[in-house]
């Protein structure tokens, strides 16, 4: 086995640097992973932050997929030496908390967060507890299981929570990373889907993608529009501005819910009356458990719902951050994790 391993660590000033690492042999229940791919994900930009302004050093990225190359004495024979599996947001419950007695395994209390908490995958290794490890189908590459692990689970899991039936309305609101997810899944689930967003977007690539309608956020009759086309029973929200979500609150048809994807900070405000008449609910989803994520991923397998991605190699990854940041990125970012961060990944 290796000594030692590459990764990005982020500095004081925000940017990732690339440091030399002592390779750690995996606890009783963890297994060391050798990282192929790393999803970058909207949540990494507040991670890197959070972590330029504290005094734990941290290696970002929670969407990871790559093999098994030691494993614990406790971790179960399921899972073997040079098996592909994935790691997201949820680095791996304990199985002793309240929250795990009740089989709510991603809520548990005791878990924490890849990328935010604990180390991620921006690195050619990475630790990770075997309650955290998700099988991954061999129809995927793994530029394509990775996003899946966060923005392709989190809106798989909203939509089956929605309630909402085949041939139902279903709106997609905000048109990006997580957002061309839902479209995609609604089609498949046999939802009519309506897409939301704002500007100017390629009517064709949504058509493509499995939209029905879209809708420009951007103008003043966008509501009206919503209406017209007969209300709707789910809005799936993957928009972190609570302001964007509010106006659309008044086309959900009775009974339907709001599923809320987007961890902004601001206060949504809501008319008690138009959920108390029409017995609307709006709701929050939390990502799932690993075995979501497999559903997830098997989903996506059945009814070819392959997220579009933009691969760069890792030592790449502050241009690949910049382009983040700047909303510029076809929908996800993959990093390509080379056996020589300064070498070409091609």
């Amino acid at each position: 086995m290796r000594k030692t391993y590459k990764a990005l660590q982020v500095s004081a000033s925000g940017e990732l640097e690339i440091l030399e690492k002592k390779v750690q042999l995996p606890s009783s229940k963890q297994v060391l992973i050798e990282v192929e791919v790393c999803g970058m994900c909207g949540a990494d930009i507040s991670d890197i932050d959070s972590a330029a302004s504290s005094e734990v050093p941290r290696v970002p990225g929670h969407e990871v997929v790559g093999r098994i190359t030691a494993k614990g004495e406790d971790v179960p024979n399921c899972w073997k030496i040079g098996q592909r599996v994935g790691v997201g947001r949820l680095a791996g419950y304990c199985h002793e908390c309240m929250q795990c007695r009740k089989g709510q395994f991603h809520l548990c209390t005791n878990q924490l967060y890849v990328g935010a908490t604990c180390e991620g995958g921006y690195a050619e290794m990475m630790l990770v507890l075997h309650t955290g490890l998700i099988a991954i189908p061999d129809e995927l590459s793994s530029e394509e299981a990775a996003p899946i692990l966060c923005a392709g689970l989190a809106t798989f899991n909203a939509l089956k929570k929605s309630s909402a039936q085949a041939g139902d309305s279903v709106a997609i609101l905000g048109i990006g990373g997580l957002g061309h997810m839902a479209i995609q899944y609604a089609r498949k689930m046999g939802f009519k889907v309506i897409a939301i967003g704002r500007g100017e977007h390629d009517v064709k690539d949504l058509r493509h993608l499995g939209a029905h309608l879209f809708i420009d956020a951007s103008r003043a009759d966008s509501i009206d529009q919503l209406k017209s086309a007969g209300g709707v029973q789910a809005i799936i929200s993957t928009v972190p501005t609570a302001s964007d979500v509010a106006p659309f609150l008044s086309a959900l048809s009775p009974q339907g819910k709001v599923i809320l994807l987007g961890a902004g900070k601001a206060t949504l405000e809501i008319s008690p009356g138009g959920l108390v008449g029409g017995e609307r609910c709006v709701e929050g989803s939390f990502t799932g458990t690993p075995y979501e994520s497999e559903r997830a991923l098997d989903f996506s397998v059945l009814f070819e719902v392959i997220p579009r991605v933009e691969t760069t190699p890792m030592y790449l990854a502050n241009e690949a951050l910049a382009k983040l940041r700047a909303g510029k990125v076809n929908y996800r970012m993959v990093l390509i994790m080379c056996k020589e961060l300064h070498a070409d990944c091609s």
